[in-house]
């Protein structure tokens, strides 16, 4: 019997999503890709992330990982290696090792003689562009996370390495912890403005009901605000879909919730938001309903979300 997942996304705006056929059981695996078919001959063993945001949702499905991509290192997000701080501990448990720093390197991911290479199709942590050396080092299966949640993202990278049972077993344990989560919670007054806020030029990434973190706030009974077509800036960004960014002048027509909810941010965040001056008005600030979701909720997979399902029981409950 044949299964069907959606897998993929093109890596140009005329290829839409993507259908994988696989084998509900047994391997080899074929997908269909916005390169051709590709066949997984057995379920892989030496698997290589080449994007730090899909790394959270590999280990959490207990794929077989060995090397990944990283972020720059000893940041508020990151540890000394580049991984992200809510997984790094699993990592390190694993073995798990960190190939290269931000910059994609073909060739420290030959070096780690990897059977299946995962890229994602946007974001900064995109190796797209070496897709072509990527291949002749392994399979190598582009997927596209900025219009799917880590649950999402899990279904379909658990029929590419086999880790299914995995997948649906993290998804439940997700879903009993948001639902004892949400039977507790005090809506603050909707709708919600969620957004990482920029101090440097004065603006911010509004989360979109397209990004993981909109759709764990919708999930738990929130309202997102509505940014106005008129303020909306450049949202290029390899035409990711999870975000609105607004900057400049109109940077605070932009934020219309009655609720601020920052994400990669603690309260220090909380508090220069507060004093800038040209936010005053602003109808959460002025309310003082403005709230931080944690530092390690720029990406959200099981690990974030789960610290994020803690701190909003904590703001709201």
């Amino acid at each position: 019997m044949l299964m069907t997942v959606a897998l993929l996304t093109g890596c140009d705006s005329s290829q839409q999503v993507a259908k994988a056929e696989t084998q509900a059981s047994g391997w080899p695996r074929t997908f269909d890709t916005p390169k051709g078919k590709l066949t997984i001959k057995a379920p892989p063993q030496r698997i290589v992330s080449t994007s730090v945001t899909l790394t959270g949702t590999l280990l959490t499905i207990n794929a077989p990982l060995i090397g990944t991509g990283t972020g720059p290192v000893n940041m508020d997000i990151s540890d000394d290696q580049g991984f992200f701080s809510q997984w790094a501990a699993v990592a390190k448990q694993r073995k798990v090792q960190a190939l290269y720093h931000r910059e994609p390197s073909a060739e420290a991911i030959a070096t780690a003689n990897p059977d299946l290479i995962i890229v994602s199709a946007t974001g900064g942590d995109s190796a797209l562009r070496l897709y072509d050396q990527l291949s002749q080092i392994a399979p190598t299966i582009v997927v596209n996370y900025d219009d799917k949640s880590w649950q999402d993202i899990a279904v379909q990278l658990g029929a590419i390495t086999g880790h299914e049972q995995d997948a649906n077993q993290a998804i439940s344990d997700f879903a009993a912890k948001l639902l004892a989560t949400k039977q507790k919670l005090r809506l603050p007054p909707q709708p919600t403005t969620a957004m990482v806020y920029y101090e440097d030029n004065s603006g911010a990434n509004v989360w979109t009901a397209n990004s993981g973190q909109g759709r764990l706030l919708l999930d738990l009974g929130f309202t997102l605000a509505k940014v106005p077509d008129s303020v909306k800036g450049n949202t290029s960004m390899g035409l990711r879909k999870d975000i609105i960014q607004l900057s400049g002048e109109k940077f605070s027509e932009g934020l219309q919730g009655q609720t601020m909810l920052l994400f990669t941010a603690d309260d220090t965040i909380v508090q220069k938001i507060k004093s800038n001056k040209f936010l005053a008005q602003n109808p959460a600030i002025a309310a003082n309903r403005v709230y931080a979701m944690g530092i390690d909720t720029f990406r959200i997979d099981y690990y974030s979300a789960s610290n994020m399902l803690k701190r909003i029981e904590q703001h709201f409950q």
